[in-house]
């Protein structure tokens, strides 16, 4: 009889988080921030455990109705071959969007229970030990609260602390959101400042008479600009103004991040594991991006991706932290904060078996949980 573990178990809860305030980017407005969470058992005890948002979409029911009965009774060793077989049983379903999101919650949850298994960090675990990584601090939120004057002392404190790289959404309008870039170039000279548009433009000119009117502030990069879907729209942004270029968080699937590639849409790809295929489906878009010298990036859930990245030997991949209990990530807020150092970079997380403690009980407690399973239990 083999001693190789295999999956006895998956279940899946919701955490709906609380915000400061409401976050509204044009029509998309968020009263709160809801998560999966997901949770595999081994037959012999261990347990692996991710999370991500569910921006909305029914993952949990997608995880318990097509994808949870694919991974029980599989070798762990097998994942990735469990991974395509899932994303196979229902390629229209999970190749990309809300099927992608919950596959990839599963496939991270299968590569935590294995380091686990192993007593290993993930980074270790992927063939690299965890290094110093430059960090970006996410700050402005909630835009509807933060003025300039509120930003500028932000970022004035962040940068006393040693913080380097800041990122901005927009705000309710464009001349708020110059104010509010001004604002944190006159915190930090010397900072890169990068600014998230949430997809709320919809044409090239607007785009690029806002990247004119703050060129004065010297953007790291503009991302996310435009509503996901037009490769075409984005090259010509990239080919009419002088910033850099960054698309591609909450993406992922079919034919991504190929038609940014050929399209030579952007600077930077963006690739968030946590619904582009986890580690499984995520090597290839980064291996794609690296074999044509294109720059990646990862998206917020720092707990996840610097470790990974570490971990594949990426050790320059800006790691993005959200200024703790603004609206961000209230999730990673009750983790593993980071430490950062004068230059910037913050120190690997500690280093424990997996990708470490993934589940605050306590703070998920305090917030709605709809868990009928009981991951949370025991």
């Amino acid at each position: 009889m083999s001693d190789e573990p295999t999956i006895a178990r998956v279940r899946v809860a919701t955490v709906r988080a609380d915000l400061p305030a409401p976050v509204v980017f044009g029509e998309w407005i968020m009263q709160f921030r809801e998560y999966a969470v997901v949770r595999i058992d081994l037959s012999n005890g261990v347990s692996g455990w991710s999370f991500t948002l569910t921006r909305d979409g029914a993952v949990a029911e997608q995880v318990r109705k097509a994808l949870a009965s694919v991974y029980a009774n599989s070798r762990l060793d097998d994942r990735e071959q469990t991974f395509l077989v899932a994303q196979r049983r229902s390629l229209a379903s999970n190749s990309a969007g809300i099927g992608l999101r919950a596959l990839s919650l599963l496939d991270l949850a299968a590569w935590d229970a294995a380091a686990r298994c192993v007593n290993l960090p993930i980074a270790e675990y992927l063939g690299h030990a965890a290094q110093a990584m430059p960090a970006t601090a996410i700050v402005g939120y909630p835009p509807a609260l933060m003025g300039p004057v509120e930003v500028k002392e932000q970022v004035a404190q962040l940068t006393s602390a040693g913080w380097r790289r800041f990122k901005l959404p927009v705000a309710l309008t464009p001349e708020l959101s110059g104010a509010r870039l001004r604002a944190a170039r006159s915190a930090a000279p010397d900072a890169w400042i990068g600014c998230d548009a949430a997809w709320t433009y919809d044409n090239v000119d607007d785009a690029v008479l806002f990247l004119e009117s703050i060129r004065d502030v010297s953007l790291g990069w503009f991302e996310d600009v435009f509503p996901p879907g037009d490769a075409h729209k984005v090259a010509e942004l990239r080919q009419r103004g002088a910033t850099r270029i960054a698309m591609g968080d909450e993406q992922g699937g079919s034919y991504y991040p190929q038609a940014l590639l050929d399209n030579n849409a952007v600077d930077v790809v963006r690739v968030d594991l946590t619904c582009m295929g986890g580690i499984t489906g995520g090597r290839a878009i980064v291996a794609e991006c690296r074999a044509r010298d294109v720059e990646v990036a990862p998206h917020m859930f720092a707990h996840v991706h610097s470790q990974v990245f570490s971990g594949w030997g990426m050790n320059d991949a800006p790691i993005e932290w959200g200024a703790p209990w603004t609206g961000v990530d209230p999730y990673a807020d009750s983790l593993q904060q980071p430490l950062v150092d004068s230059t910037g970079r913050m120190a690997p997380l500690p280093q424990s078996p997996g990708f470490g403690e993934l589940v605050n009980r306590d703070w998920i407690q305090t917030q709605y949980l709809d868990d009928p399973e009981g991951i949370m239990n025991d």
